[in-house]
């Protein structure tokens, strides 16, 4: 009898983990051509499986070539596993891929990033900070520093929670936010995106619902679905998530998450008023559910009081906090933190030193060195002024150029203007036209738990230039003037909103 193994705890269907067995005992030639495969019944019982398992992975090997089988003569080795003398074709990718019983990932975020390598487009699509921002000389000074300090262990493995140093500087950064933690509760991650893939791979299971707000962060909407979760779209306005629409469906539901952006929310730009702020967390202790707030853009207000954190006011322990200095500082770096219970973050790095082991070791200590020596909040400080300045410049270009029936707010903080198209524009019509101007924006129905709300863009200001700010502004504004005309000849939309590339 063949020897195959079944992890049971495994996502990976049971029918492809003995496909697999049998192709690795194939290929290593403990199978070879000709050999009999154990009859369906018989592997099904040693194996304690159902016989249609069995046939299920067979049915997989036959399609591939590998076993062949007869009514009445059982199913065996094929001719076909022996080496071709002839030229080698390419394997057969999409056979390969393990079947995810899932939608294939959205590639909206790969295709905004492509959009930074590309010198013939303005875009408003990336939310990135701006690259002539970056103190480069200062970042040369501290990395020579920080090898001098450091030495190879700055080039080495680091814990998975991340550097101890590290976490204490990121619990310094936090009082300043208004909330105390310890080191137990820090968690370094890949990016506040990492944060938010592990939160779901700890907390969540197939079938459980998320709440969200209406708008909400697209890459954290991709997170949740890719955890098969239903998402529970609770509107915003400018004063932030609303928390009576939000009361009434906890009092329905059961989610496992509520997931906001408090601040300078992410696209919309508005900001959960302080009594909102009270009710949502006097609702999640009521219905004792957790709270995980994405917080990239506070630092980043131009105008106006700041409000404390969710997590600052949170007294049970209620709120996970996830932010990342992608948006203020070194997005290539990729370095983020979670603010968690220490059991949770336990949990939380038992599954991370399973997907990148740690968190870039020099990217932490660079930014260690750089908060520590006081450098990140004159940077934050001269960055609100840039921004500042932008955002004018966009606000400015839009009432120059845009049409009359265009809607937008400008933000007190954060990267973006959330505008309201025209009812008689077609999306997808506009996204065309904008594209053959050179101009890429982000199209409001990537922001939506059921993606059917087209009649949004988001327009990010702090990547391009002023320069460019005004001169894609009014390419958009010819765009959508040509769309408004081609609605009103009788024009149609010609299908969906293209690859954003």
């Amino acid at each position: 009898m063949v020897q195959i193994r079944i992890d049971r705890s495994s996502t990976v269907p049971v029918y492809l983990q003995i496909d697999r067995e049998l192709r690795a005992l194939i290929a290593s030639g403990e199978l070879p051509q000709g050999a009999m495969l154990p009859p369906e019944r018989q592997l099904a019982t040693s194996l304690g499986v159902n016989r249609t398992t069995i046939l299920n992975a067979y049915r997989e090997l036959k399609a591939d070539g590998l076993v062949e089988s007869r009514v009445g003569s059982g199913t065996r080795v094929s001719g076909g596993v022996t080496a071709s003398p002839g030229p080698v074709g390419p394997l057969p990718w999409s056979q390969l891929v393990r079947p995810s019983g899932e939608e294939a990932p959205d590639p909206l975020v790969r295709d905004l990033l492509e959009l930074t390598e590309r010198a013939d487009v303005i875009s408003f699509a990336v939310g990135l900070p701006a690259p002539d921002l970056l103190p480069l000389d200062l970042v040369g000074r501290l990395h020579a520093a920080m090898m001098r300090e450091a030495g190879p262990a700055a080039l080495l493995h680091s814990p998975t929670e991340g550097l101890t140093q590290f976490r204490e500087t990121l619990c310094g950064l936090m009082a300043g936010r208004g909330v105390s933690c310890a080191v137990p509760e820090v968690l370094v991650t890949s990016g506040s995106q990492q944060g938010l893939d592990l939160l779901a791979r700890v907390l969540l299971d197939p079938g459980d619902e998320v709440v969200v707000e209406e708008p909400s962060y697209f890459g954290a909407l991709q997170v949740f679905r890719r955890a098969g979760a239903r998402l529970l779209g609770v509107p915003t306005d400018r004063d932030g998530m609303r928390t009576d629409v939000l009361e009434s469906v906890l009092a329905r539901r059961r989610p496992k998450l509520i997931y906001t952006l408090p601040t300078f929310q992410n696209p919309s730009g508005a900001v959960l008023a302080g009594g909102r702020r009270r009710q949502l967390l006097d609702l999640a202790y009521r219905f004792q559910v957790p709270v995980v707030e994405d917080d990239p853009y506070s630092e980043l207000r131009y105008e106006g009081n700041a409000l404390p954190p969710l997590k600052a006011l949170d007294d049970h322990g209620h709120v996970i906090y996830a932010s990342s200095f992608s948006k203020v500082l070194f997005p290539g770096l990729r370095v983020g933190w979670l603010v968690a219970p220490p059991a949770l973050v336990r949990r939380l790095a038992l599954v991370k030193q399973s997907v990148d082991l740690h968190t870039t070791t020099p990217g932490q200590w660079l930014i260690h060195h750089f908060i520590r020596d006081g450098h990140f909040q004159r940077h934050v400080a001269a960055a609100r002024q840039a921004y500042r300045i932008r955002r004018d410049a966009m606000d400015e270009a839009l009432r120059a150029a845009a049409p009359p029936a265009l809607e937008w707010a400008r933000p007190e903080g954060g990267f973006y203007f959330w505008c309201r198209l025209p009812a008689s524009v077609a999306q997808g019509r506009l996204f065309a036209l904008a594209a053959a101007e050179g101009v890429a924006y982000l199209p409001g129905e990537a922001c939506f738990a059921g993606g059917a709300a087209a009649g949004f863009m988001r327009l990010n200001f702090t990547y391009p230039t002023c320069d460019q700010i005004r001169v894609g502004v009014a390419a958009l504004a010819a765009a959508l003037r040509t769309a408004v005309r081609a609605r009103a000849d009788g024009g149609a939309e010609r299908g969906g909103t293209p690859p954003i590339v």
